[in-house]
Parts: C-alpha cells; sequence; structure tokens
C-alpha cells in the first residue's frame, strides 16, 4: 500500500521513508505500535504535566501554601486555554488519521493548514479579551485579599505564553499522528526540562516568586513551539508538510475539526466550571487551607493520570488510522490492548497512593502540618478507585478516534456535568467539606459504569464484538 495525494500532484509528500513510517500504522504488530506512540506520548504527557508540577514544587518550598492556594485559583482560566488546544488540536489529528488511512494526503494537509492557523487565531483572540480582566475573573473564582496578588502576580506573566502552548501542543499532536511519536515526545520532554531549569533559576535563585514560576513555563513554551514548528520545516522530516495555501481558513474543514474535537473542548469547558465550583465549595468549607490541599492533589492527579491519558493518545491514531483503513480487526485489537493496559496503570498508581500518599504530599509542602495532613486525607479519597479510572479514559476516547463526535461529547460530558457537577452542588451542603472530597470517586465509578454500556453497545453494533466479524471487516460500520 502506498500514499497518494488524492488533491493534486503538488503537495504529494516526497519522502518515501515517512511514507513507509505512516504506512506502518496499518501493517505493524499491534502491541508494538501501541507501545511505540504510547511510551512517547505518556513521556511527553508526564512533560508537559512537569509545567504545573515543577511550579508548586518550587513556589511550595519558596513561597508556601498560600501560594499554592494562589495558582490553583488559576486552573480554571488554564483550563478554558486547555479547551481550546483540545477543540482544534484534537479534532485536527483525529480527521488527519482517517485521511491518511484513506490515503488522502491532501487532505491531511489541507486539514492542518487550518489547524495552524486556527491554533494561533483563537487563543490570540481569547487572551487579549481576558487579559485586561484577570483580577474580576479571579474575584469570581473565588480569590480573596490574601490569594488574589499571586494569583495576578502569576496569570498576568502566564497568559500572553498559553498562546505558544496551543501551538505546540496542538502540531505535536499532529507530529504523533503522523506516526512519528519520538518528535512528539521530545518536544514535551525538552520543554519540561527548560521549565524545570528556569523555575530554579527564578524561583530558588534569584526569588521571583509566582512570578518567576510563571516566568519559567513561559521559557518552557518558548522553547516547545521553536522546535515543533522547526520539524514541519526542515527537509525530510515531516511527512504533512505546511504549505501557506492550506493556512487560509476554509469553513469545510473548520467544521470537520471543532465537530470532532467538539467532545474533548467541552469536557474541558465542563472541567474548569467544574473547577469553579469546586474552589468555591474549598474555600466556604476549608478556607485557603482546603484550596491548598487541593492544589497538591490536583498536581498529583495529572502526575498519576498523564500516563493513562498518553496511553489513550498513543492508541488514537492507531485507531484512527485503522478505521479509516477499514481494517477492523485491528481497531478492536487495539482497544483491548488499550484498555489492559491502562488498567494495570490504574491499579499500580492506586497502590502508590495507598503506600506512600505521605511521602507525596512532602514532595510539595513539608513545614505546615495542617496542610500536610489535610492534603494526605483527601488524596486517599479522592482516588479511592483509581484501580478503574484507565478502562474509564481509554474507552472513552475511542469514539474521539473514530470520528464518532456526538457519542463522544455524550460520553464525556457524563461524568462533568451528570455527576461530578451535581455531587460537588449538594453532598457539601450536607456533610461540608468531606462532601467534596467524596464527590470524584463516586463520580469515576458512575462515569465508568456508563462507559462500560457504551463500549460494549458500540462493539455490538458494529460487529466487533466478535473476533471473527472485526477480522473479517465485516459489520455495520459505514465510512468515517
Amino acid at each position: 500500500m502506498t500514499f497518494k495525494n488524492s488533491n493534486n500532484h503538488s503537495g504529494a509528500p516526497s519522502s518515501d521513508k515517512n511514507a513507509n513510517r505512516t504506512e506502518a500504522i496499518g501493517t505493524g504488530s499491534i502491541n508494538s505500535l501501541l507501545w511505540t506512540f504510547s511510551v512517547p506520548a505518556i513521556v511527553g504527557m508526564l512533560a508537559n504535566a512537569s509545567y504545573v508540577i515543577i511550579n508548586r514544587i518550587f513556589i511550595g518550598h519558596a513561597v508556601g501554601g498560600i501560594a499554592i492556594a494562589a495558582i490553583t485559583l488559576t486552573f480554571p482560566i488554564f483550563i478554558i486555554f486547555m479547551a481550546l488546544v483540545m477543540l482544534i488540536g484534537v479534532g485536527a489529528t483525529t480527521l488527519i488519521s482517517i485521511r491518511l488511512g484513506q490515503q488522502k494526503v491532501g487532505e491531511a494537509e489541507a486539514i492542518m493548514g487550518n489547524a495552524l492557523s486556527l491554533l494561533l487565531l483563537v487563543p490570540t483572540v481569547c487572551c487579549v479579551c481576558m487579559y485586561f480582566y484577570i483580577e474580576p475573573l479571579l474575584i469570581i473564582i473565588g480569590a480573596n485579599e490574601s490569594t488574589l496578588p499571586y494569583s495576578t502576580d502569576y496569570l498576568k506573566v502566564l497568559m500572553p505564553s498559553m498562546i505558544l502552548m496551543s501551538v505546540s501542543m496542538g502540531m505535536n499532536n499532529i507530529i504523533r499522528a503522523e506516526g512519528n511519536p519520538v518528535t512528539a515526545m521530545l518536544t514535551q520532554l525538552f520543554g519540561g526540562i527548560v521549565n524545570i531549569f528556569f523555575n530554579y533559576i527564578f524561583v530558588m535563585r534569584l526569588g521571583w516568586g509566582v512570578q518567576g514560576a510563571a516566568l519559567g513555563s513561559a521559557m518552557g513554551q518558548v522553547f516547545a513551539v521553536v522546535w515543533v514548528m522547526s520539524y514541519f520545516f526542515r527537509p525530510n522530516h515531516s511527512y504533512l508538510k505546511i504549505r501557506f495555501r492550506n493556512l487560509f481558513i476554509k469553513i469545510n474543514h473548520v467544521r470537520g475539526i471543532v465537530a470532532i474535537g467538539f467532545a474533548p473542548f467541552i469536557m474541558q469547558i465542563t472541567t474548569s466550571i467544574q473547577q469553579f465550583i469546586l474552589n468555591r465549595s474549598l474555600v466556604v468549607y476549608g478556607g485557603d487551607v482546603a484550596l491548598a490541599a487541593f492544589g497538591i492533589v490536583g498536581t498529583l492527579a495529572q502526575l498519576l493520570v498523564m500516563p493513562i491519558v498518553g496511553l489513550s493518545q498513543g492508541a488514537q491514531p492507531i485507531i484512527g488510522y485503522n478505521y479509516g483503513a477499514r481494517q477492523y480487526y485491528r481497531v478492536r485489537e487495539t482497544l483491548k490492548k488499550a484498555v489492559i493496559y491502562s488498567t494495570v496503570l490504574s491499579v499500580i498508581s492506586w497502590g502508590a497512593i495507598r503506600l506512600f500518599n505521605g511521602q507525596m504530599v512532602g514532595i510539595f509542602i513539608s513545614n505546615e502540618p495542617e496542610t500536610t495532613v489535610m492534603a494526605t486525607h483527601a488524596l486517599l479519597t479522592f482516588f479511592a478507585v483509581m484501580f478503574i479510572v484507565g478502562f474509564q479514559v481509554v474507552c472513552s476516547s475511542y469514539f474521539q478516534a473514530i470520528g464518532k463526535p456526538l457519542q463522544a461529547t455524550i460520553l464525556l460530558l457524563t461524568r462533568q456535568v451528570l455527576f461530578l457537577i451535581p455531587l460537588l452542588l449538594i453532598l457539601p451542603r450536607y456533610i461540608g467539606l468531606e462532601g467534596v472530597w467524596i464527590s470524584p470517586p463516586i463520580s469515576d465509578v458512575a462515569a465508568t459504569l456508563l462507559t462500560a454500556v457504551c463500549i460494549v453497545w458500540e462493539l455490538w453494533k458494529s460487529g466487533m464484538l466478535y473476533p471473527e466479524n472485526s477480522k473479517n471487516n465485516v459489520g455495520t460500520l459505514g465510512k468515517p
């Protein structure tokens, strides 16, 4: 099988090596492909999470729990930018994977060009609109006279760099989709290393506090965006090419990107709303100490969940490509293996929390006993059912990978809208702060049960529930 440009000859990539690399997604060993894509994705996700993790470690030791609480308050705003990245990046990546599976390279390049323009334009407009209203936004979110100065200083420095983050993360997903996960990993890994270096210099050596942490993150994003864009412009590196004509936005491409990216976008927006409700509940029922405790727990959540998310991201281009190529047996096998491996990761994380919770909290703060005790209790409660999270994450992302945005949107919304937000609004009214801590595990159980029903129904309906059907490529699957 060889790739052909279905649109024009001038857009055809010239590198046979890159074409073979992408084609291998449809022919190589599934087990080998899954780890080839997932390990770099896991490392990359952890490197990306290091921006938040390192900031809070340095700030916790250099400034204290109140600064961690202040940074935690900025998270809903940060999530809005992440939502925009997911809207464009995930939507474009899924479409590109499917088009490559269909051997429509010209269309894949056109989608990528439009995605790059959107990744620059949309976050820039959002950043300009929000920049002049930072303090009112933070007050609405829950900042008080103690946390507002820290939150404002942090966000004013960090916000402009979120435009660079949008480009680096969005285009990095495309690098992974075309079959080069190692480069995608290196982008995030090197950016994370730069972030650690400058955080140490600015926060620990120069004593610049939260502003230094934000500036260190900005330096990491500058490096990441230069690295990722150089990949597409260096000869014989990328399979897909950035072409000037593809940068002009076309409605049909935008519509396709938004349709598929809408599910993770809405999930991130509802996460922002959920984070807002959570912050307000923590301030009302536990004060700044509870907010600082959650800042630590939320950071550890990224560290523990990111490997699972990375595994699901690694599976997505394999599922998307083979779905586009109508190789349904490979789709089914990729999903099965991804569920098994993600469950193993979930169990390992759950066990680590049971055994080393005190040491985990101590990474961030050590001289504030009240915050330490509360964070330890919150960590154990939040992750009480961590062992089921892998199944829920992988199976939810399956619908994105096969280009079914409606199902993905409904499934992803249920955890935040149907379960978690109502629990956060109701339980603390009756049992106080403990109601905040127990809401996530209850929501995880409910979301996992619903996900199980939906994935079994989808596989049964498509004919992939039975190995003999998917192996012979039969079923009711329509063209994506």
